[in-house]
């Protein structure tokens, strides 16, 4: 027997198997039970949320010889001729092919013979927003006074294309999406009920369902792709995000803590690493959007966040520590360009680079003109003028939109007042800095060369190094620390303390901290 696929195999037999559709299940249970059953009903609502199960179960409970309390006993003939397709008297008919006046017509012609066995004809037409007018037209008298062993049941997704002369003729059903724990609880049910012993992790089960997006036949669609995928093995979380093409949430708070840091570099390299993992660019926006918008809960509901936002407890614990380093305002900026993302990545050619022009824009709200970026621009040069006053004055922080740029007299004014405000040991450091990196062993020596001098906080030395090997020689060993600070202090016979400063190239050092070497060496020139 040919393989068949997992949303046919574990389609609901009994009404009780249904989720989410509790309203629609009672009243259609009831209607059975009470013979008040109608002869035209409209299933509406999303792909994949029951209507046509809901459509066959229903046909099944009216034919049953032994209904059990308005559901199918599934043991009679009826009953067994339905669930294998052999059935007369439930015919399905897709109006997305079949939706012409001919084919209607035909329906008609066949109503007025009554069933060979059982009680009812039932014609599922699926899609019927497909059909024609003339289609319509020629189903109205037909749909109004059907015989009395007739039931149509009209299913689509565009309830709104369907004439109102064709809903006034029916029982209409919304039928809603389905919720996360829904769709977790009907899988779990149904592999348990099966008697599979597939090695899910929780984490990748609950990742399919949310991915479903509401609808029960695409997480057992998921489910059926990853599990052919890595046939024969567990189902890990990691597994299902390779399959699917989607991103871990530790990556979106690694790109949002690059965003919230203005660190254009560092957002530009999360996405090369996801792009060379070959995720899906589309998905990835909406996610992203997705875990802003749990950030934005978790900011604003405070000690609530549990109950608002359904998430693992680390992740949680993660999001809340990102909650107080963001502001509201800021991260409904975020949403804002992302949600408008969202919408113009579908038909882009060039994905990636709406990506990261969008991402240049969260790190430089000074490029947007709209009022939601005042706030964060202000910040921005509330930060600046902290830092002016530790004593680091960031390069890039000083030209602003249409200033008027600075005389001679001004700018040697400023830097004759930044001179001066360089501690003496300092200056003493800095103005033989060559002479003390080659005092010192390697690699040290190497990474003193290259380093960038600046002015930290309480007049303090401030050592840039580039990120990698150089970094990480003083900050992974704190005995290294120690003796660069002692080496110093020997040399100006005062304790000095040094501030390590991680930057990505040169170009970013000089672009945000004051270059001591420039000022000092400038001055002494100036004297000689």
């Amino acid at each position: 027997m040919s393989y068949m696929a997992m949303y046919r195999r574990f389609r609901p037999a009994r009404f009780e198997e249904v989720k989410g559709q509790d309203a629609i299940v009672t009243t259609l249970k009831n209607q059975i039970k009470a013979g008040r059953i109608g002869h035209a009903y409209l299933f509406c609502g999303t792909r994949g949320t029951g209507k046509t199960s809901i459509a066959k179960l229903f046909a099944k409970s009216v034919n049953c010889e032994h209904p059990v309390d308005g559901s199918p006993c599934m043991e009679c003939a009826s009953c067994r001729a339905i669930a294998s397709g052999t059935s007369m008297n439930v015919i399905e008919i897709d109006a997305a092919s079949n939706n012409g006046v001919d084919n209607i017509r035909e329906i008609v012609d066949e109503v007025s013979y009554s069933p060979a066995e059982g009680r009812f004809k039932v014609y599922i037409i699926d899609e019927v927003h497909m059909l024609s007018t003339g289609a319509f037209n020629a189903l109205l008298k037909t749909l109004e006074e059907p015989p009395s062993y007739v039931i149509f049941i009209l299913a689509t997704t565009e309830v709104n294309k369907i004439p109102v002369t064709i809903l006034s003729r029916c029982q209409r059903y919304d039928f809603k999406r389905l919720t996360v724990e829904q769709i977790e609880e009907r899988m779990r049910e149904a592999l348990r009920d099966a008697g599979e012993t597939l090695q899910i992790e929780d984490r990748a089960l609950r990742f399919i369902a949310k991915s479903a997006d509401g609808a029960m036949r695409d997480a057992w669609s998921l489910l059926d792709q990853c599990l052919a995928f890595h046939f024969g093995q567990n189902l890990t979380y990691d597994r299902v995000l390779d399959v699917l093409g989607a991103v871990d949430t530790a990556v979106f708070s690694g790109l949002l803590r690059c965003v919230l840091k203005q660190d254009v570099t560092g957002c530009i390299r999360v996405l090369e690493e996801i792009v060379l993992q070959g995720r899906d660019l589309g998905q990835f926006v909406a996610d992203f959007a997705w875990y802003l918008r749990n950030l934005l809960l978790v900011k604003t509901s405070g000690d609530d966040s549990e109950e608002v936002v359904d998430i693992s407890s680390e992740n949680l614990a993660r999001l809340k520590e990102e909650a107080q380093m963001a502001e509201t305002d800021a991260i409904m900026r975020y949403i804002r360009n992302f949600s408008e993302l969202s919408a113009q990545i579908r038909f882009a050619g060039q994905k990636r680079i709406l990506i990261e022009m969008a991402l240049i824009r969260l790190c430089r709200p000074q490029m947007e003109s709209r009022e939601d970026t005042l706030l964060d621009r202000i910040r921005r040069l509330e930060r600046v003028v902290e830092q002016m006053e530790g004593g680091v004055v960031p390069a890039a922080a000083v030209p602003l939109h249409n200033a008027v740029p600075a005389t001679d007299t001004t700018a040697a004014a400023k830097k004759e007042a930044l001179s001066r405000a360089v501690p003496e040991d300092v200056r003493r450091i800095v103005e033989n800095w060559r002479g003390i990196a080659e005092r010192a062993s390697q690699p040290m020596k190497s990474y003193l060369k290259g380093a960038g001098l600046s002015l930290a906080g309480d007049n303090r030395l401030l050592i840039a190094l580039e990120d990698g090997l150089a970094s990480d020689y003083f900050a992974k060993d704190a005995g290294n620390r120690e003796a660069l600070e002692a080496m110093l202090s020997d040399f100006v016979h005062k304790t000095v303390e040094v501030e390590i400063r991680v930057v990505q190239s040169k170009a970013e050092f000089e672009s945000s901290y004051v270059d001591l070497t420039q000022i000092i060496h400038t001055d002494i020139e100036e004297e000689a």
